[in-house]
């Protein structure tokens, strides 16, 4: 019976380490060549608008991470929208994680989570929160 907690301990710290990591606000990264490239590339012929707090998960072309802390959704439409995280996910968003959103209802909004969840162990690696969503339309020669 004893032997049977162990496992249950260690995984526990683990996750309060992995929470505590991603609980500390942390200063943005630069952006580096191939984020700034992307995100100029995606926003090209666009205008910013007034941020919004919730946009319609329907229909969806998806998000798209930028850094670990800017997000964009609807690549492929009038409208794309760039979520900078409040703040960020403290280092721990990899290229290889699976974003697993966690929206009310039919809409993504501000201060909804997300859980960073590791592709090959499945492993839940910390939790995010969205923050408002600046729309960017094309300018009518774009």
């Amino acid at each position: 019976m004893r032997k049977s907690i162990y496992p249950i301990l260690i995984l526990a710290a683990i996750m309060a380490t992995s929470c505590t990591q991603n609980g500390v606000q942390s200063a943005p990264q630069p952006l580096t060549e191939k984020q700034s490239a992307l995100l100029a590339k995606t926003l090209a012929g666009r205008v910013a608008g007034k941020p919004v707090s919730c946009i319609s998960s329907f229909p969806s072309t998806g998000f798209t991470r930028v850094s670990n802390s800017i997000l964009l959704y609807g690549n492929s439409g009038s409208v794309v929208y760039q979520n900078t995280l409040p703040y960020g996910c403290g280092g721990t968003l990899r290229d290889d994680d699976i974003l697993v959103f966690e929206p009310f209802g039919s809409k993504h909004c501000e201060g909804d989570s997300i859980k960073l969840v590791d592709r090959y162990s499945g492993i839940i690696g910390g939790v995010c929160r969205l923050g408002a969503f600046v729309p960017y339309k094309r300018t009518s020669g774009g």
